[in-house]
């Protein structure tokens, strides 16, 4: 009898469009009771309408978060039956759609060691895809947010998925490193290189996905950046040295490949990174009269068959 009136709860809360969300918030209490049974039916099922009513603004997510239930879910993101666990994971990973608070309490409540289980371990592959969509939404989240990330040491299982997982696990994982890599500082960034990103983002401008594609240059680009602001520090010796390891990852050939992209995007793009970051070093070599000049009105801003740095 419990099973069934779970399920039919569950049935109540879900929908295209969703109901009302002050009508299907009367369950939430019933909800986090029914996700502390034994029962694995009834667990699946009150799993399931939490994640459809996590499912949305910020005010439904703060709604099932008062009702008490993150503790409880992120605790089955370690039960031995993926029909629990991904609604659980589901669930959690809308919650961390939301604002930088409602993030921190799921982190809080200890979900980073969770996720680098899921990560690590022999895992179903929607339930990889899952955990790398849960730590996107996190690396999306504020410099400390991102530096639990690093600290969880999440980025380097996070980055053998970005390099050797199938490719709808490697979609999810490119955006989790490139939102790291927008949001965090020079140092954190330097750390996401360290720990071996440039090379499997660099793999990835060759995937027949524009949206990834872009994701990847954008997180190129921001690695870029902090290499440039440090080519004068240290031992770079004026030396932009994140741009050498991304031309010894071959990135340098596929960015001046994506000059002829039909993604206008992705080749703007391009042509823009290339610009910024090799243009500069080339522009003293070239003869006279023949180079590029981007002051000029009259010369075009991308030469015929776009710009060759090899």
């Amino acid at each position: 009898m419990l099973r069934n009136a779970t399920w039919t709860l569950s049935n109540f809360c879900r929908g295209k469009p969703q109901p009302s969300f002050d009508q299907v918030k009367p369950a939430l209490p019933a909800l986090a009771s029914l996700i502390h049974s034994n029962d694995e039916e009834v667990l699946t099922d009150a799993c399931w309408a939490l994640s459809y009513l996590s499912d949305g603004t910020n005010d439904k997510i703060q709604g099932v978060i008062e009702a008490g239930v993150c503790s409880r879910l992120v605790e089955l993101l370690q039960h031995p039956s993926p029909s629990v666990l991904i609604p659980a994971l589901r669930t959690v990973g809308n919650i961390v759609t939301g604002d930088d608070m409602q993030t921190q309490i799921i982190i809080n409540h200890q979900v980073l060691p969770r996720l680098m289980n899921l990560l690590s371990n022999t895992y179903k592959k929607s339930i990889k895809k899952e955990a790398c969509w849960t730590l996107s939404n996190i690396t999306a989240g504020n410099t400390q947010q991102i530096q639990a990330v690093i600290d969880a040491n999440i980025i380097p299982p996070l980055v053998t998925l970005l390099q050797n997982a199938e490719f709808d696990i490697k979609k999810e994982a490119a955006w989790a490193v490139s939102n790291a890599t927008s949001g965090g500082s020079h140092e954190q960034l330097k750390i996401l290189v360290n720990q071996g990103c440039i090379k499997p983002l660099c793999d990835l401008l060759i995937c027949p996905d524009p949206r990834i594609v872009t994701v990847c240059l954008e997180g190129l680009e921001n690695i870029l950046k902090v290499g440039e602001a440090d080519k004068n520090v240290g031992n770079a010796e004026g030396v932009n040295l994140f741009a050498q390891m991304i031309d010894d990852a071959e990135g340098l050939e596929k960015i001046e490949n994506l000059q002829s992209h039909d993604n206008t995007e992705i080749y703007e793009k391009a042509v823009k990174i290339l610009e910024t970051y090799w243009l500069e070093e080339d522009d003293e070599t070239m003869p006279t009269g023949e180079g590029f000049n981007f002051g000029g009105s009259e010369v075009p801003s991308v030469p015929t068959g776009g710009f060759n740095f090899n």
